[in-house]
């Protein structure tokens, strides 16, 4: 690593840490004044509350952060002239933009590193404290499908992994064939065990003299693999909120029983591909920053960049917003509009160094 490079970085990385602090301040601050009555008179809870609201609000200070620390940055070097010297030792713009980008990528990378733990459901965490609900979880009468079957959990309780009360229907050609009842039913091994099951089947070719339904009972069996709790919990409460691992495999059990998977694609890359939106930024406003200070008006030039930040960010959160609620394919609301920024970007770019 050149001498310049670790110039740059040093300076960007400050610039950084420090608006990311004072961001994560500003909006935990206001969030906590603003719930304060809400949040329970412990200290325990109310230390969880600010961690756990620090967090959520990482995903959006922390691209935010990328951009205005860049634009401190580049202001700080215009100001000082800092840019003519960099020329001067044959600095070419790439030397001085790629640091920055890589370091952003590698942010970015980790905060979604972060959102893949369980750390993802930090909203739905503080959301409990001030409710009163952190130390109980459940949810009641949850219906869904699985393969031919269809289960009801009359009582369903995501943090301790278990069900109370389910009921499972066999399904074949619309009729049902199978009735399954436990008292209880536990997640574990990747799969759901139900005790003292009762089993009723019905005979497919029905007779009034001979027919009978058959009954009998099992201390346990397993059924609905790998559907792990919380993404029972995120599916059934319409959740935003939920890790890319149990995003990933809720879609994959989703496809698999042909259910609409739209909102949970539209989460995925939200967490994953939105983010990067900030990249582009960064190369649009180096492209405008000027070499020296005497002849360029460094007030607009950081007003309109902060601004134009702001602008593209609201785009990208309106598009994300219209996806979850149904109204756009994913794909075509989000993956489609970031390609078609990164090209824009590219162009004006472009445009603005060969002129």
């Amino acid at each position: 690593m050149s001498i310049l490079t670790k110039y740059i970085l040093k300076k960007y990385l400050l610039n950084f840490i420090i608006v990311l602090i004072s961001l994560e301040l500003f909006f935990v601050g206001i969030d906590f004044l603003q719930n304060f009555k809400s949040i329970p008179a412990s200290a325990n809870l109310q230390l969880l509350y600010v961690l756990y609201n620090s967090f959520f609000t990482l995903t959006l200070a922390l691209p935010l952060s990328i951009v205005f620390g860049w634009v401190i940055t580049l202001a700080i070097f215009i100001r000082n002239n800092e840019f003519v010297a960099f020329n001067a030792l044959g600095a070419t713009r790439k030397e001085i933009f790629i640091p920055v980008v890589n370091i952003s990528i590698f942010l970015l990378t980790l905060l979604i590193f972060l959102q893949a733990t369980p750390l993802a459901y930090s909203y739905e965490q503080k959301r409990k404290i001030v409710n009163n609900e952190y130390f109980t979880s459940s949810k009641s009468d949850i219906f869904l499908k699985y393969n031919d079957y269809y289960i009801y959990f009359e009582k369903l309780l995501p943090l301790e992994k278990r069900a109370e009360n389910i009921h499972i229907f066999k399904v074949d050609n619309n009729d049902i064939i199978e009735t399954i009842i436990g008292e209880k039913a536990y997640f574990q091994n990747d799969k759901w065990y139900v005790v003292n099951v009762k089993i009723v089947n019905k005979p497919k070719d029905i007779n009034i003299d001979s027919s009978r339904l058959e009954v009998r009972y099992e201390k346990f069996l397993h059924t609905l693999d790998g559907f792990k709790p919380k993404i029972l919990d995120s599916v059934y409460e319409n959740k935003s909120d939920i890790s890319i691992l149990d995003a990933i495999s809720a879609l994959i059990l989703l496809k698999e029983q042909k259910i609409n998977t739209q909102k949970i694609r539209s989460v995925l890359y939200n967490q994953i591909v939105i983010p990067f939106f900030v990249i582009p930024l960064l190369l649009l406003i180096y492209a405008y920053a000027s070499l020296n200070s005497r002849f360029f008006n460094l007030g607009k030039f950081t007003s309109f960049s902060i601004f134009g930040t702001l602008i593209v960010w609201g785009f990208f959160f309106m598009l994300y917003k219209f996806t979850n609620g149904g109204i756009l394919i994913p794909e075509i609301s989000i993956l489609l509009p970031m390609f078609l920024w990164i090209v824009i970007s590219i162009y004006f770019y472009n445009r603005k160094i060969n002129s």
